[in-house]
């Protein structure tokens, strides 16, 4: 049988929330604003499909750069190059390092 190849591939563990995480968002999460240049991690909340980066993204720290519709775009750096991402705000957090 051929192997699947779909957006969500190899992420039987990456993407599960512990017992005691299940249930509904934090309304914190959903509210927090965040301004153009905000460092940001990017935590994919698995119970949201809608706005869902890609898992290589998965705790990556990226700024933000501006805001589309209820999402935000994100530029994370990938190797050499630097990438844009689209990313609702269940999917991220605020960086609390340097």
């Amino acid at each position: 049988m051929r192997k699947s190849k779909g957006y969500r591939s190899k992420t039987r563990l990456l993407l599960r929330k512990k017992p005691r995480e299940r249930g509904k968002i934090r309304l914190s999460k959903l509210l927090h604003e965040y301004q153009p240049g905000n460092s940001v991690v990017i935590r994919i909340d698995p119970s949201v499909q809608k706005g869902m980066p890609h898992r290589r993204y998965h705790g990556k720290v990226g700024k933000i750069v501006g805001v589309r519709g209820k999402s935000y775009i994100v530029s994370v750096t990938q190797g050499d190059a630097v990438k844009e991402i689209i990313v609702r705000p269940e999917h991220l957090e605020p960086h609390k390092g340097g």
